[in-house]
């Protein structure tokens, strides 16, 4: 692999300028096929053949209501008084929900054949039907609906507004983000002592996210995607776009100051430093790529979608940073670096220091790194997870709920449908409601509402507790066990809690087998790249403390509500059920990319012949600094989706930044070197009947050979 790697980069550097011209018409490409091609994502999290979704397509069918957007405008009367006494206000704000643009239909709560009020009456609502499907309704519509109300709430009345109108398509970048890429614009800089250099590394990356998201963008006007995976790709292909390339030009810049000419220096740092790209981003793309395995539609979209802009990062690093590396040629280095003949790096005092006193304390070093990261994984046994989203804080999605509990109950928030199927449905389902109204967990059973051909009919049960507890997950559970044998037709059991529990459910039932086929295939890989069987493992057994670091600090602070203000969390509560999965599959490809990073210097460096503690000691002074320059970059960019984070990325975000800053400086920076040290040269011994396995080359030492067949670029430029 290093020898056509080498290639590549060498025409890159021969052919840069169409190398660069190629990759911007593929940008704009992309961008004019988004604003041509582009449709809506979709808020949706449903998983196809389960029950609560099979229900949600019967019901469609049965009574002919398709999946539109819909507000629910709550209306709370005075204090002292009854929403009769407002029935002037509530008929002209009904009235004017009715002529806003786009709407279907508007009801009112006082309607006497269908009334929508608490036992009180002085708590209701009124559906307010659009003609589109959720996450369609424009901005432009909101504001509308937004003025109705505001009229309505100078008659006196409290009126909020919530549902999935009103939820709005979360969209790529914002000023937090764009804290995070000046951060890492400011550690580029620091790292490089060039801001050109910086410039360049974070330029570059951003045109792999950029043709990345675009494309994403594209398909969505074919496929409903979920709106999460966009802000994904993006978030994830920035980060690692910015990476792989400075790991490219960190290579290219010590070879420079080894005294390569620029071509030489391109040549052998896409050779080497590529290879390790290479490969780390193979493993990231079969680490996303694999969440297939979980059977949901949506988890694999975003998968699928991530890995896409992850092969795009790949491509720009082996080929568009090289052609511009070419471009700009001794540039960057620094003034000093570019006046000296030849200024190999010096021994870098403080990182040796850091290797020497992690190999000779070995032990210890092991053990604390280990119990640090074994506390920190505590709270992971307490985790709970759902796909009932909160609203944000003191928005008026947040105050019309809660209106709605205290008029009407914790469960109306929340509310579960059983279907039934038969041919005498209706009094099926009323035979059946009987049972349910006794459960403990039960407030209301409506009465039973028969389709127009009588085939069906479905029943709302409004449980006690909130959508989001346990109690009325529970009670999804005891409903399903209760209508199990219901006699003449067929029972279902949906709603968003059902929903969410199904998910869960999957979910729980694919997370081990996606662990055991991830791991085996990266540990295969990584056998590959080192041809041992001790690193990969070591590696491996790294990656589950940082996991269990990285989900126990974010249930301490989503679930429990440790430090929730540092990250500006509205309410403490479940973890999205996505969350566990994709940062298990997220964290695996980044980590198992430093590991590679890291240990294939030591790796060379014993293959050259030093003894195994001058390896790592040697490996670790060449790539440590870089190594924690990535982090650093990777930990700011997922960060900077923390603060104002849409409600499913905020924790998935929190958790990657945690568990990169733990693999990194902690799991690869002191466990790592610690346990090779303590394993000596077994580390890198491999049975005899492995020893078939080709040899990948990472560290391109085929290189030497390689050159002096008559590869080498004779000529330098810039």
């Amino acid at each position: 692999m290093a020898k056509l790697l080498y290639k590549l980069g060498l025409t890159a550097h021969r052919h840069r300028l169409p190398v660069v011209l190629i990759w911007l018409l593929v940008l704009i490409g992309s961008g004019v096929g988004a604003f041509t091609l582009g449709g809506e994502t979709s808020n949706s999290m449903s998983i196809p053949g389960q029950e609560s979704t099979t229900a949600l397509e019967r019901i469609q069918q049965k009574f002919g209501s398709g999946e539109t957007a819909s507000a629910r405008v709550v209306l709370k009367a005075p204090e002292g008084q009854k929403l009769p006494q407002q029935a002037k206000a509530i008929t002209e704000l009904v009235n004017d929900e009715s002529a806003l643009k786009g709407v279907r239909h508007a009801t009112n709560p006082l309607d006497p054949a269908a009334p929508t009020v608490n036992k009180d009456v002085n708590v209701g609502y009124s559906t307010v039907t659009y003609d589109v499907k959720p996450g369609e309704v424009t901005d432009e519509q909101r504001a509308e609906l937004t003025k109705a109300v505001d009229k309505a709430r100078s008659a006196g009345l409290t009126v909020e507004v919530t549902g999935t109108a009103m939820q709005q398509t979360p969209h790529v970048g914002g000023p937090t983000e764009a804290v995070g890429v000046v951060l890492a614009l400011v550690i580029l800089a620091l790292t490089y002592g060039s801001l050109v250099t910086a410039g360049m590394n974070l330029l570059t990356a951003a045109i792999g996210v950029g043709i990345g998201t675009l494309g994403i963008t594209i398909v969505s006007g074919f496929t409903d995607l979920q709106s999460t995976t966009p802000i994904l790709a993006s978030m994830l292909g920035l980060a690692v776009g910015i990476d792989y390339a400075l790991f490219i030009i960190n290579r290219y810049r010590q070879e420079l100051r080894r005294g390569a000419d620029v071509g030489h220096a391109i040549a052998t740092a896409v050779g080497t430093a590529g290879s390790a790209v290479v490969t780390a981003g193979l493993t990231v793309v079969i680490a996303l790529v694999g969440l297939a395995i979980a059977g949901i539609p949506f988890l694999t979209q975003m998968g699928v979608s991530a890995a896409a802009t992850i092969v795009v990062a790949v491509l720009i690093a082996v080929t568009l940073v090289p052609a511009v590396l070419s471009m700009l040629g001794r540039r960057v280095l620094t003034r000093k670096e570019r006046a000296a003949a030849t200024s190999e790096p010096t021994d870098r005092g403080v990182i040796r220091g850091w290797a020497k006193a992690v190999t000779r304390n070995r032990v210890v070093a092991l053990l604390l790194s280990v119990v640090a990261l074994g506390i920190v994984a505590i709270p992971v046994a307490s985790m709970d997870t759902t796909l009932i989203q909160k609203p944000p804080a003191n928005s008026t999605q947040e105050r019309a709920n809660q209106i709605l509990a205290q008029g009407f109950g914790e469960g109306f928030n929340g509310p579960i449908i059983v279907l039934v199927e038969g041919n005498n449905a209706a009094a099926t389902a009323t035979k059946a409601a009987e049972p349910i109204s006794k459960m403990a967990d039960v407030a209301l059973v409506t009465p039973a509402q028969p389709s127009p051909d009588g085939s069906a009919a479905m029943v709302t049960v409004i449980p006690k507790s909130g959508p989001d507890s346990t109690a009325t997950e529970q009670l999804v559970a005891d409903l399903r066990a209760e209508l199990s044998g219901v006699d003449g037709g067929k029972a279902y059991v949906t709603g968003a809690t059902a929903v969410s529990v199904d998910v869960a459910t999957s979910l729980d039932r694919a997370l081990p087998i996606y662990l055991a086929v991830v791991v085996g295939l990266a540990l295969v890989l990584l056998i590959l790249v080192f041809r041992s069987l001790l690193v990969p493992l070591v590696g491996v057994l790294g990656f589950l403390l940082t996991i269990g670091a990285s989900l126990g600090a974010t249930v301490a602070v989503f679930q429990w509500g440790w430090l929730s203000s540092a990250v500006n969390l509205d309410s403490t509560g479940p973890l999205i059920s996505l969350t566990p999965i994709l940062v298990i599959g997220i964290l695996f490809g980044l980590a198992m990319d430093y590991q590679i990073f890291l240990v294939s210097r030591m790796h060379e460096a014993h293959h050259r012949g030093a003894k195994p503690i001058e390896a790592i000691t040697t490996g670790f002074r060449q790539a440590a600094p870089v190594v924690m320059a990535a982090a650093l970059i990777m930990f700011s960019v997922f960060a900077g989706f923390v603060p104002a984070g849409e409600a499913t990325v905020k924790s998935i975000a929190f958790a990657l930044a945690v568990g990169i800053f733990v693999d990194a400086f902690i799991v690869r920076m002191v466990l790592v070197p610690a346990a090779l040290a303590l394993i000596g040269e077994r580390a890198w011994w491999l049975p005899k009947w492995l020893r078939w396995l080709p040899e990948l080359d990472v560290e391109g030492t085929a290189l030497d050979e390689f050159e002096r067949e008559g590869e080498k670029e004779p000529v330098a430029v810039g």
